[in-house]
């Protein structure tokens, strides 16, 4: 839903292939005088791909915080790190049980933004706190730069991320989980508006960063939008659980491929058709 995600050159192509319903409304608000029937629904078949676990499960209920980065202007900037990061893990590790995943994008940590910074080592410091008081390792709270993001969320309890592709991934691999994104700009309308998934999500914002640990504790007994996370799912990538995208790729592509060779067949026949073949004769 990032404002980079569509451009005029989707124009070049004469067919682009986007996830759903949702990326054909991207297209339809940004670009002008845009064939819409270019655009080919293939869901998200990257995620169908199995992957080894890369989170050790625990006892404790798991909370990753994945904020993205500042962008490379303003207008592309959704990270809710200086804003809001510190208190989100604050909040966090007031929780019962809970162990805390920081998960950042990697650019958080070689960002050149004072105050970004500043509270990314807020957040360190915050958790290298908390750790001093838990002997057991499996429930100890972790900072994790590297690593396929896409392979922690089977042990994930609870997302907290901003607008990003992180959000929609563990929208479709697991829609039955508390999701919580982040609004950097307290715009409600024009976040619902541009992203979508937000209808369907707690936000923290302004008017919310003071009450977020009873906004989780509330998700966890509760998580009253389950329902709106699966139709928000459903306009976002198509109907059908994991395994689906990968379906309709392939059959986009056989299809595609049918229609070339469709093509290929009558424009050789249309042009060399009526012409007859004699055999060369020596003068």
């Amino acid at each position: 839903d990032k404002l980079s995600m569509v451009s005029n050159q989707a124009k070049s192509y004469d067919k682009v292939f986007v996830a759903g319903d949702a990326a054909i409304e991207r297209h339809r608000r940004a670009l002008i005088d845009f064939d819409e029937t270019s655009l080919v629904k293939i869901g998200r078949p990257q995620l169908d791909i199995e992957r080894p676990l890369e989170l050790e499960p625990s006892a404790a209920r798991t909370f990753m915080y994945a904020p993205t980065w500042e962008g490379e202007n303003e207008s592309n900037n959704y990270t809710s790190v200086d804003l809001f990061g510190p208190q989100i893990i604050e909040a966090v590790l007031q929780i019962p049980n809970t162990r805390v995943i920081y998960k950042p994008h990697p650019r958080v940590e070689t960002s050149n933004d004072p105050a970004l910074t500043e509270a990314n080592t807020q957040i360190f410091a915050l958790l290298e706190a908390a750790n001093e008081s838990i002997s057991d390792e499996s429930m100890q709270h972790q900072v994790l730069m590297q690593g396929d993001i896409l392979a922690m969320f089977d042990t994930v309890d609870l997302l907290i991320t901003d607008i990003s592709s992180v959000g929609l991934d563990f929208l479709y691999l697991h829609p039955e989980k508390p999701l919580v994104l982040t609004d950097r700009r307290n715009d409600s309308a024009a976040l619902n508006a541009d992203a979508p998934i937000s209808r369907a999500t707690p936000i923290i914002d302004r008017s919310t960063i003071g009450s977020l640990e009873q906004m989780f504790q509330e998700m966890l007994s509760e998580d009253s939008a389950a329902e709106a996370r699966l139709d928000l799912r459903r306009h976002y990538f198509g109907e059908g659980g994991k395994g689906t995208s990968t379906v309709l790729f392939t059959d986009a592509v056989s299809n595609l491929i049918s229609a070339r060779a469709a093509d290929l067949e009558h424009f050789h026949s249309t042009k060399y058709g009526n012409l007859s073949i004699r055999p060369l004769t020596t003068p």
